[in-house]
């Protein structure tokens, strides 16, 4: 579930039981030996056994290339996927406990009209810092703001910051320091401070009921589906390798982020974000998956006309996994509608504004 917890989407913690998960294997492999009492029709499918299912993907295909990126002055290097040659750049910052392989369908879909970077933050999927678990908001900030200045120099291009959950209060807190003088959108999912800052006090408590040992990859990928914190097989076969790493000690793979060991840390993702994220001076927009509501700060500002909200139906917490190809029209549609980048961007079937002449 990982920092889901800081959204209304707290049903979906799974319920299994230990017991369950260490029966579920023999059980499956009983069950696949019994004869069916539909095998004798000739259009069934062959049986797809849970080793084939939930196997990893490779994120070639999906990116375009992977890098590191060090930064100067330090031991820190962030792993960067990225994609697309042309178009602004559409910089993506994951959820807690998520990766940079969170945005892989999303960003398979946007390519061919913005160039897409998502970063693996600190503490997470293949960067490796000199101290992992430091996520306070501020640390956080100056990660993003030194890849970028490493990437783009002194003259970047048109960027357009999306955050997912976590990432999104670092994306809303980025913008709020003005320190990107290019920054021309910034987009923010499924995360809302009135509902973030009343969850955190569940967050202990889900973190330690999820599942915290895996016997191989395949299973972390199952039991994320299955939970259903991610509701996209080929999305999870993407992005949950990343999120693990391997106990040589236990013989198991476990959460590659120790966001239980950052508990100090989480009221400031969240406390002020609204404020923040109304008085960021770029056109914004606010993706909520389901029925969470908005707080006082944020339903004033939206009556006001301050920002763009939609709510995605059908969908869990990470939207941007769940239906990738809705979050990339709402994306490039976004990045459309306000003119980002130097000609913004064409979309076909999409009528662009007529600007009148002086």
């Amino acid at each position: 579930m990982n920092d889901s917890s800081a959204t209304a989407n707290l049903t979906s913690v799974p319920e299994e039981t230990s017991e369950e998960d260490q029966n579920y294997e023999t059980a499956t492999e009983t069950v696949n030996k019994l004869p069916s009492a539909f095998s004798a029709k000739p259009d069934r499918p062959p049986i797809q056994i849970s080793s084939q299912k939930y196997a990893p993907i490779d994120w070639l295909g999906y990116f375009d290339q992977e890098d590191d990126i060090r930064i100067q002055d330090s031991n820190d290097v962030f792993h960067i996927y990225t994609a697309g040659t042309k178009g602004p750049v559409v910089f993506c910052l994951h959820g807690g406990g998520y990766s940079g392989l969170s945005f892989a369908l999303s960003a398979s879909k946007m390519k061919e009209k913005v160039r897409v970077v998502a970063m693996d933050l600190r503490g997470h999927g293949m960067s490796s810092t000199e101290d992992e678990l430091d996520l306070s908001i501020e640390t956080l900030c100056n990660d993003v703001l030194a890849v970028l200045k490493k990437m783009y120099g002194d003259s970047p291009p048109a960027i357009v910051l999306v955050g997912h959950s976590m990432g999104g209060s670092v994306a809303v807190h980025v913008a709020a320091k003005k320190a990107l003088p290019s920054l021309a959108g910034l987009i923010v999912v499924d995360v809302v401070e009135g509902t973030a800052m009343a969850s955190l006090v569940h967050m202990q408590k889900i973190l330690s009921n999820r599942m915290q040992h895996f016997s191989s990859i395949e299973k972390a990928i199952e039991w994320s589906v299955k939970g259903g914190s991610l509701r996209n097989i080929e999305s999870a076969r993407l992005s949950i390798p990343s999120t693990l790493k391997y106990d040589e000690a236990k013989k198991c793979y476990t959460h590659r982020a120790k966001l239980e060991e950052t508990e100090q840390y989480w009221r400031g993702w969240y406390e002020g974000l609204s404020e923040k994220f109304l008085s960021s001076p770029v056109p914004k927009i606010l993706l909520l998956a389901g029925t969470d509501r908005l707080d006082r700060t944020l339903t004033v500002g939206q009556m006001q006309g301050k920002f763009q909200m939609v709510v995605v139906r059908h969908t869990g917490h990470a939207i941007q996994e769940d239906v990738p190809e809705e979050f990339a029209t709402l994306v490039l549609n976004f990045i459309h509608r306000n003119r980002i980048g130097p000609h913004g961007v064409e979309i076909p079937g999409i009528l662009r504004p007529s600007v009148s002449k002086p």
